[in-house]
């Protein structure tokens, strides 16, 4: 035992025993405890391969507007490739940058671009960024199980304004089945002007188009190869083998595959966990960036930005919104500290628990899932589309002299099969409209039904009955492919200049950019869908023998006389169902701080089926803990973007861009989070759309009240969920 003298223990034993010369011995203290080992940063196990990472200064290129800057996101069209058959991989991200952040948000200055949301808007909401250019670095990576088929697309940005010593991350997975700048627009460009790091993620669909003619395909970097070269770096090779290939096109020439649809993976069920995966990835990037060098093992960085310091908020809208709710459900790890969201496609399953009330009027139905009411709309929309409570006059724009046509006939052949009992076409096109809005869809949405059935309907309906039944391309699901098709809505070869461009323009849900769908079964051969005759009745209907075949496969019985399935059908729809339940939530947050906003007038995804049932049954099974809180915003709906388009559409007299809630929505989390700033009680907002000639005032998008008005306020009693007219 070591002897302490006077000298050196003075000081240690003066309260015990002072500081006298005994030579009496003393205790020794105890040695102190090892230095925990360090936390070694590794990569992720789910990612496959190297993390492609690049740097952005600012100036010539950067993160958020891909070196355009507002002015150039503000053009009237994308940059032009150098080579058109062949952009290079700069070219293609900045191109998907330019495309997708106009695809999410009114881009026009008079509905609110470069005044009250864009770029150059700093955190206050004043015009002090100039073009709004953010430099950083971009981190790549793919998450797969070895064999290629998973391959979901991952990206971390870092801005140069990152603040280790303060992390933030902002989860952006991409909305619709978008490409991994999906949400550029959105959560990325609040995350980056805010300082923090983005979580990017593709959720297993995006850009994966597979030319089965020519066996060329989109790699992971947008450029296009070879589905022999490209190996295991295509973002999606249909599984087929050689001869089921080249069988198919003899059959059926001319066709393509899309991931999402086609993918064999039903990547919906796991878009929380892909989500939660990219959150995952950023903080292994910044990490490696900020992390302290181990000097023990050379090359390695220690953990020093973990969940605990770390502030992190999941977002994004559409599929992406769905996405982040998932992912809270699933957080396990606590990874997550806040969730804000706007027009989720959130799919609460059963909820027989819930009655939900409009003013004094009770919904009749809600909460059914995505592909249940879209296949449903699928029938009755078009019809729907022709009543004058739609409201909508036809334009020869976007809906040419045949499509009426088409629409009348539809009309006709649902009242031959039963499905309509109106003896006029006006009586018809009234109750096809009152079906709907009984399904769920209400009086607000009827005048975009039109144009919803045009650009959004059928797309989504074989998107999803696909993927939800793990469909092969060569299976032709119920009569339908893809495939380009001339004016004539036949089918033809691919354009390679259209194909070259499909990573910067496509929007991974056919029809888009040339890909149209094709009805094969059309009497006379296979023809675009809003062109093709249906053999029921001998008319062009716009495939109505398809639509009910899907509708079919939905609901599990026959639509027309709704006997039980047998067969090939069953077996179909026993798929397609198992499909549809695997991707229901629990709507189980366990007190997470959670803001959900929605338009009134959404009616891709009605809010009586989205979020007003998934706030529903959050209260439902947490009101006593629930931290959930959900802003319904008046003459707004789910296409900020349909805006732009002006006189072309109408939406821009009548509808508000729901963009500002959602900027709203992440201040107000941010400020929850950081400060303790008390969330408003869930409410009703009341907006005012502009007129023609006017822009967009400040004043008429108003913010939610710190305490709303009765007349405003939502409330929720024994299971009631009551919305203020």
């Amino acid at each position: 035992m070591k002897r302490f003298t006077a000298t050196s223990s003075c000081l240690a034993v003066a309260l015990l025993s002072g500081c006298g010369g005994s030579d009496d011995p003393a205790p020794t203290p105890p040695a102190p405890p090892p230095a925990p080992a360090p936390v070694v940063n590794n990569l992720p196990s789910f990612i496959s391969g190297a993390v492609v990472a690049a740097n952005y200064d600012g100036a010539s290129d950067d993160l958020l507007t891909g070196g355009l800057g507002k002015t150039g996101l503000l053009a009237a069209a994308a940059p032009a490739f150098a080579n058109p058959l062949a952009p290079t991989v700069a070219e293609a991200r900045r191109n998907a940058i330019f495309t997708n952040y106009r695809a999410l948000v009114d881009y026009t200055a008079a509905g609110g671009f470069g005044r009250l949301y864009g770029p150059n808007i700093d955190n206050a909401g004043a015009d002090t960024l100039g073009e709004g250019k953010v430099a950083g670095s971009e981190h790549i990576a793919v998450a797969d199980d070895g064999s290629g088929k998973h391959n979901v697309v991952m990206m971390v940005q870092v801005p140069v304004g990152f603040d280790a010593t303060k992390p933030c991350i902002v989860s952006a997975t991409s909305s619709g089945s978008r490409g991994v700048y999906g949400a550029i627009g959105t959560a990325g460009e609040w995350g980056l002007k805010r300082g923090c790091a983005v979580a990017y993620v593709d959720k297993g669909s995006g850009n994966g188009l597979h030319d089965l003619m020519s066996d060329n395909l989109i790699q992971i970097d947008g450029t296009i190869a070879s589905a022999t070269a490209a190996a295991k770096k295509a973002h999606f090779k249909a599984d087929l083998s050689e001869a089921e290939r080249l069988g198919y096109n003899a059959a059926f020439p001319n066709r393509v595959a899309y991931k999402h649809a086609h993918s064999q993976q039903n990547p919906e069920k796991d878009w929380g966990r892909d989500t939660l995966r990219a959150i995952k990835f950023a903080f292994y990037v910044l990490n490696e960036k900020y992390g302290k060098d181990i000097a023990a093992q050379p090359g390695k960085k220690e953990v020093v930005i973990t969940p605990a310091n770390t502030t992190v908020i999941a977002s994004s809208v559409s599929n992406g919104g769905g996405a982040a709710l998932a992912a809270a459900e699933q957080d396990t790890e606590s990874l997550i500290d806040g969730v804000a969201v706007t027009e989720p496609n959130a799919q609460p399953g059963a909820n027989t628990g819930l009655t939900i009330k409009q003013g004094a009027t009770t919904v009749a139905t809600h909460s059914k899932p995505l592909i249940d009411y879209f296949t449903f709309a699928n029938i009755y929309q078009p019809c729907a589309a022709l009543s004058t409570q739609a409201g909508l006059s036809l334009n020869a724009a976007f809906w040419p002299a045949a499509y009426t046509a088409s629409a009348q006939n539809r009309c006709a052949a649902l009242k031959t099969r039963g499905l309509l009992a109106g003896a006029s076409l006006a009586e018809q096109a009234d109750e096809a409209l009152a079906k709907m809005n009984a399904y769920g869809w209400m009086a607000e949405t009827n005048y975009l039904q039109q144009s919803h059935y045009r650009f959004a309907t059928n797309s989504i309906v074989m998107t999803y009955v696909n993927s939800y039944g793990r469909f092969k391309v060569t299976d032709n699901v119920c009569g339908f492919s893809y495939a380009n098709t001339n004016a004539s809505g036949d089918v033809v070869a691919q354009v390679p200049a259209v194909q070259a461009s499909l990573f910067s323009g496509g929007n991974g849900v056919p029809p888009t950019s040339g890909v149209n769908i094709v009805y094969n079964d059309s009497v006379g051969g296979a023809k675009l869908d809003f062109l093709a005759v249906s053999p029921g009745s001998a008319s062009a209907d716009f495939a109505l023998d398809g639509a009910l075949c899907m509708r079919t496969l939905v609901t599990g019985k026959d639509t027309v006389s709704g006997a039980g399935l047998f067969g090939t059908m069953k077996a179909w729809s026993d798929r397609v169902i198992a499909g549809m339940n695997e991707v229901q939530l629990s709507a189980k947050l366990r007190g997470l701080p959670t803001i959900i906003v929605a338009g009134r007038n959404d009616t891709l995804i009605p809010v009586n089926h989205a979020g007003r049932a998934y706030y529903g049954k959050n209260l439902v099974q947490e009101a006593a803990t629930a931290k959930t809180r959900y802003y319904e915003v008046t003459n707004a709906q789910h296409f900020d973007s349909f805006i732009a388009f002006g006189a072309l559409l109408g939406y821009e007299t009548r509808y508000i861009p729901l963009h500002v809630y959602f900027v709203r929505a992440m201040d107000q989390m941010w400020a929850h989070l950081k400060n303790g700033t008390a969330l408003p009680a869930s409410q009703v907002v009341r907006t005012t759309p502009r007129a023609a000639a006017a822009a967009l005032a400040a004043g008429d998008v108003p913010p939610w009240a710190a305490t709303p008005a009765p007349a405003d306020a939502i409330a929720f009693d024994a299971g009631v969920l009551s919305v203020p007219q």
